[in-house]
């Protein structure tokens, strides 16, 4: 008896987006998440431009036009800093606290939460005041009223995420998770260094 054939259709834009991320991430795994990196923070930096200039024009107050170095600042920060060193920093995680280690799930958080996040925030800030051209004066000023408040509201935020992110995603799809979350992040970053 003949086998009836039936049309295959293509698959949706999202499913062969994904699949192609997928093939690259197996692939080139640091250049991936150092792209995806780069673009989420670009359009981290302008989802903040655009929602500061909303909240301009609802107060009726004019808003300013959209700073393109801002996304390309973002976007460099992420390419270069932000995919490569949370791939070897999730990777090192594993290594360091193996799931069969006791309270490792709690290692792995405190280790993330009291080292990672104030290096990786303070990394933030210097590479930025660099990349805008600032001085060290600058730099010492941003940190001194800005440091603080970004590392609680860091710890506030991220928490709940890293927990979720370096105990059951993953290893492969860390980054892209904390990318994810960080989309929002770095629109609140990008308005809090202002």
């Amino acid at each position: 008896m003949p086998v009836r054939s039936v049309p295959v259709r293509e698959p949706a834009f999202p499913g062969r987006l994904l699949q192609q991320y997928l093939v690259l991430l197996k692939k080139y795994p640091i250049i991936t998440k150092s792209v995806t990196s780069g673009v989420l923070s670009a359009l981290g930096n302008l989802l903040s431009q655009y929602l500061e200039s909303k909240k301009k024009r609802k107060q009726g107050r004019p808003a300013k036009e959209v700073d393109l170095y801002g996304p390309v600042r973002f976007a460099v920060y992420g390419l270069v800093i932000t995919g490569p060193v949370s791939h070897y920093f999730y990777h090192l995680l594993e290594a360091l606290f193996p799931a069969t280690e006791p309270y490792c799930m709690l290692k792995r958080l405190l280790l993330e939460r009291l080292i990672i996040a104030p290096a990786f925030l303070l990394l933030f800030f210097v590479v930025m005041n660099a990349l805008e051209g600032k001085t060290a004066a600058d730099l010492q000023d941003k940190m001194k009223t800005r440091f603080w408040t970004a590392l609680k509201m860091n710890w506030k935020v991220w928490t709940p995420f890293q927990f979720i992110n370096i105990n059951y995603v993953p290893v492969q799809f860390r980054v892209l998770f904390a990318n994810m979350i960080a989309l929002f992040w770095y629109a609140y970053l990008a308005s809090v260094r202002k």
